[in-house]
């Protein structure tokens, strides 16, 4: 009888590949479509026109413009108002420090932010002004001059008083665009900050409360509690990653993530952080690896010169 063998595999191969062709295209293109890069530039942002003023600025962001009644300034001695789950609370989700914004943010976006939170954000489907849903974060209606001037003025002093863009850490990146809604348990991190060693187990159960009390305020705020970061980096790959980040609405339409407004060097410190916490080793990898390597060519030059001294003799 002749064999069938053959034949069964060949049509279990073309079935496969056949099904295969079918399922990759819709898995890959339809439901995790390619998302080309923006670069960073917010396009949708109106120019900055005005060259800000930064004294001016400090008396706008400390005064008309109520900057401190929510946000905290420790680069200028402005503690926050309320404890992290207080203000979740009270906005959602706890105001950012606004030290280093303006080293880590757009100056086009935080200008936008400053003026139409909700536009800048991308949030408009979710705050509708006209239908009274307001976010949390009150515009910037102006001080009585020109606005533009004003905004201009108040972006001047955020980013005067931020460090160095080249001075911020992998960490305060993530923890100024991502940390605030999503907790990174590798790292220790929780919406609220690292979790401290505590001596005693009712003030590490206190703690917890706090955590558990803000996840239920961002529960509430988004829809869900948003995912832990530890892993995404192996998970999900670092284009996607970034172009989610610069403007989430592009991979999945009508989330309640907001845009952060990041630069690109922000961003790449952001992944830099997520790289360090998905995959904790990596570094000493590289060490390790970079000197095996070391000692295989120190061993390859010995063995080449013990057999060029052994057959000497015989050539």
């Amino acid at each position: 009888m002749k064999n069938k063998e053959p034949i069964i595999l060949v049509v279990v191969v073309f079935f496969s590949l056949l099904t295969y062709y079918l399922v990759e295209p819709y898995a890959h293109h339809v439901m995790h479509k390619h998302v080309d890069s923006e670069s960073f530039a917010y396009a949708d942002l109106p120019a900055m026109t005005k060259t800000g003023d930064v004294a001016r600025g400090q008396d706008l962001v400390m005064g008309a413009g109520a900057c401190v009644g929510c946000h905290s300034i420790e680069a200028a001695g402005m503690p926050a108002a309320m404890e992290p789950q207080m203000a979740a609370a009270s906005y959602g989700v706890n105001p950012p420090d606004l030290s280093n914004v303006g080293a880590i943010l757009d100056a086009k976006f935080l200008a936008d932010l400053i003026k139409n939170p909700a536009h800048a954000l991308k949030v408009e489907h979710k705050f509708d002004a006209n239908k009274g849903q307001m976010h949390p974060m009150v515009p910037f209606y102006g001080a009585g001059g020109d606005i533009d001037q004003e905004v201009a003025d108040m972006v001047a002093y955020l980013q005067s008083i931020a460090v160095s863009p080249s001075d911020v850490t992998p960490a305060m990146a993530f923890e100024n665009a991502c940390g605030r809604c999503h907790a990174m348990s590798y790292e220790n991190w929780t919406q609220i900050g690292t979790k401290p060693k505590f001596k005693h187990e009712k003030d590490s159960l206190a703690f917890d409360i706090k955590v558990l009390e803000y996840q239920d305020s961002i529960k509430a705020y988004m829809g869900k509690l948003p995912p832990d970061l530890s892993m995404y980096i192996r998970s999900r790959n670092e284009q996607f990653l970034s172009t989610f980040v610069e403007n989430p609405q592009n991979h999945l339409a009508g989330t309640a993530m907001p845009r952060t407004g990041v630069t690109a060097d922000s961003m790449e410190k952001v992944l830099e952080h997520m790289r360090n916490a998905g995959d904790t080793k990596r570094h000493e990898r590289a060490e390790v690896g970079r000197n095996v390597m070391i000692y295989i060519i120190i061993f390859a030059i010995f063995a080449l010169l013990w057999k060029k001294q052994v057959w000497r003799d015989l050539h």
